[in-house]
């Protein structure tokens, strides 16, 4: 739901990747021959896979994991291609991605188990809970609510580091507009961590013990252990592998989640049929929270509202929720739409590639 920019690779990379896709390795899970897409529209899975095979050859995509759900079951998996290229190592089962901002959502699954609690007020600012040094500057920040963070609506950028000087700053008065931010989640996990008396690794620890464990999410985790590390695809950006760049021990609510599609489905079932939550909580996670005002770029691509931590378009068939993701070598979605219990997620080991939203597309056509 979130369009990716594509940058052309340098015409050696082209030719080196086109002759190793095509003899790579793909492994296929199709309970039946045909899938229903986005729009009920009945499509071979043998169609499926031949349109995956151009679209990665023409994006130039080294690897990829994706799942797509019908009717609340997983009825198709695909893996395809290769985790690192220089090694000819294929995408297998056990392949993890980088999911970026896949780790909001989810994020806003867990906050809301502790609004449940009464543990976090979801309209109380957070300063009350615990002053953000980096902001104190700016009175305005002490009307920052959870709810505003879920919703991107603090005023925040999405990242510091993107502009001169590195400072935090607030763009808007908190609570009137929409603009994109990783920092303010990072700064809701500062709290809840607080709450909980708990440091960044007591969070992983909470979510694997709350939400991980109980929906069957064996990989799906912020801060990656031995195993996740010794089975992650390599990110590829502009044609070259990218280095590993995050911090391991910094459980990273907006961008740090790792997973691979038949494992993240796990969840994205569990929200269709409601697990893990109460059915209030669930009316709040879903709920419009801020409507996008006309002429808004996000528009584009059909998102028309944010809920908390969904991105959300109205289409004829019922309203679909999702999110998008890009780190520096990987791009990955995921969508779902509760009414008719369909979803689609997928991960790529490339940076901001198109195919992710590219294939959505492909799901959408009557």
């Amino acid at each position: 739901m979130i369009i990716f920019a594509r940058k052309t690779l340098p015409a050696v990379w082209s030719a080196f990747l086109y002759l190793f896709l095509n003899q790579a390795y793909s492994q296929d899970i199709a309970l039946s021959k045909t899938v229903k897409t986005l729009v009920s529209k009945e499509v071979s899975t043998d169609s499926i896979e031949s349109f995956i095979d151009q679209q990665i050859e023409t994006l130039e995509v080294p690897g990829i994991s994706l799942a797509i759900i019908n009717d609340g079951e997983v009825v198709y998996h695909l893996v395809k291609g290769y985790a690192d290229i220089d090694q000819k190592e294929k995408v297998t089962n056990r392949t993890i991605f980088e999911g970026a901002s896949l780790s909001k959502p989810l994020f806003a699954f867990l906050v809301m188990d502790f609004v449940e609690e009464g543990k976090l007020d979801l309209d109380k600012p957070l300063y009350e809970y615990l002053p953000y040094e980096d902001i104190a500057y700016d009175e305005r920040y002490k009307k920052i609510t959870a709810r505003m963070v879920l919703t991107h609506t603090t005023g925040f950028p999405n990242w510091r580091s993107d502009h001169e000087g590195e400072e935090l700053f607030i763009s808007f008065k908190p609570g009137t507009a929409f603009q994109y931010s990783g920092e303010g989640y990072q700064y809701l996990a500062k709290v809840l961590a607080h709450i909980l008396e708990t440091d960044d690794a007591g969070l992983e620890k909470i979510y694997q013990e709350r939400i991980a464990r109980p929906l069957n999410l064996k990989y799906t985790k912020y801060i990656q252990d031995s195993e996740n590390m010794e089975n992650k695809a390599k990110g590829y950006k502009d044609g070259k592998a990218v280095g590993e760049d995050d911090d391991p021990k910094i459980f990273g609510a907006a961008f740090s989640i790792h997973s691979e599609a038949m494992d993240f489905s796990n969840w994205l079932i569990a929200l269709m049929n409601k697990k893990g939550l109460s059915p209030e909580s669930y009316d709040e996670l879903f709920k419009t929270q801020f409507v996008l005002p006309d002429g808004h770029p996000q528009k584009q691509s059909g998102i028309t509202d944010w809920t908390l931590g969904f991105a959300k378009a109205t289409m004829p068939f019922g309203s679909a929720f999702g999110h998008g993701g890009n780190n520096p070598g990987y791009a990955s979605i995921f969508i779902i739409v509760p009414e008719t219990k369909w979803g689609y997620v997928m991960f790529t080991n490339s940076n901001q590639s198109q195919l992710p939203v590219v294939f959505l597309q492909y799901l959408m056509t009557p």
